[in-house]
């Protein structure tokens, strides 16, 4: 019930589906996410699939959280 409520605030948030959010994650769960093409690759699907324009400086600022272990695990307190 939990993950439906996440789910809905996402898409209400991004016009993402909940369907296109787990085949992504599923995708980038199969890659190695220390490798910064594949990191990269994911920044462009994620971008592309919210709609969004991601400039070459934001995409190295998630690149760095990235390699950094900066990102959130616990995703409730990001909605």
């Amino acid at each position: 019930m939990e993950d439906k409520n996440i789910f809905s605030k996402v898409e209400e948030k991004t016009n993402v589906k909940k369907e296109d959010i787990i085949k992504l994650a599923k995708k980038a769960s199969s890659q190695d996410l220390s490798d910064e093409k594949n990191i990269r690759k994911l920044i462009k699907e994620v971008a592309k699939l919210a709609g969004k324009d991601v400039s070459k400086e934001k995409e190295e600022k998630i690149l760095n959280a990235i390699k950094k272990d900066k990102v959130p695990k616990d995703f409730k307190n990001v909605l």
